[in-house]
C-alpha cells in the first residue's frame, strides 16, 4: 500500500487549500490553517540545511511570518500553497548562508538517492567512503543545482513544483535534474 506523500496534492486539495488562502488573505486570522499544515515541512527544510535547530525555528518563524506579510501577493500557480512558502524558505535560508559566507551542505544519507546513483534498487545507505565520494561530487555543483537534486530526490517534489518553486519552467526541471545527475553518477562512479 503506497503512503500518500505530504508534497503532493489531489485538485480536491488544492481547491480546498485555495479556499484556505483566499479565507486567510481577507482576515490574517485564517492563516493559521496554512501554518498548521505547512509548519512541520518547512521546519525540516530549514533543518536539514542549517543543522541547527534553534536556527531552524527561527528561519521557520521568519518564512511564515514573511508569508503572512506578504499574502496578498500570492498568487495560484496549480501547485500546493508550500511550493511558494519553499521559495520563501529558500531565499531566507540562503541569504543567512550568505551573511555567514557558509558552505551550504546537504544530507545524503538516503537510500533512494543511493538506488537513483547506482542504477539499481538498495536498502543499503551509503558507507563512509561513499558519503565522502558524493560530498566531494556534491561541492563541484551550483546552488540552484543542489537544490534540483534536494528538492527531487530527497523531498520527492514533482517537477511543476521544482519549476514553481526554482521559478523555471517544468521542461527545464527536468532537464536539469537528468543532466546534474548525469554529471553526480560520472564523478560517484568514477
Amino acid at each position: 500500500m503506497q503512503t500518500a506523500s505530504p508534497y503532493h496534492h489531489t485538485n480536491e486539495q488544492l481547491v480546498s487549500e485555495l479556499d484556505m488562502i483566499k479565507a486567510a488573505q481577507k482576515d490574517t486570522k485564517n492563516f493559521e490553517g496554512l501554518y498548521n499544515k505547512y509548519y512541520e515541512q518547512i521546519f525540516r527544510y530549514c533543518y536539514q540545511r542549517l543543522d541547527n535547530e534553534e536556527e531552524a525555528h527561527d528561519m521557520t518563524s521568519q518564512v511564515f511570518l514573511k508569508a503572512l506579510t506578504n499574502l496578498n501577493k500570492y498568487e495560484y500557480k496549480g501547485v500546493p500553497f508550500g511550493s511558494w512558502l519553499y521559495r520563501i524558505a529558500m531565499s531566507i535560508v540562503y541569504q543567512s548562508f550568505k551573511d555567514k559566507k557558509a558552505e551550504k551542505t546537504v544530507n545524503i544519507d538516503s537510500i533512494i538517492f543511493k538506488s537513483v546513483l547506482i542504477d539499481e534498487p538498495t536498502e543499503e545507505l551509503f558507507s563512509s567512503e561513499e558519503q565522502l565520494k558524493l560530498k566531494l561530487a556534491l561541492k563541484t555543483l551550483k546552488k540552484e543545482e543542489i537544490e534540483i537534486i534536494e528538492l527531487r530526490y530527497f523531498e520527492d517534489r514533482s517537477f511543476k513544483e521544482i519549476a514553481e518553486i526554482l521559478e523555471i519552467k517544468e521542461n527545464n526541471a527536468k532537464v536539469k535534474a537528468h543532466r546534474i545527475l548525469g554529471k553526480l553518477k560520472i564523478k560517484f562512479t568514477t
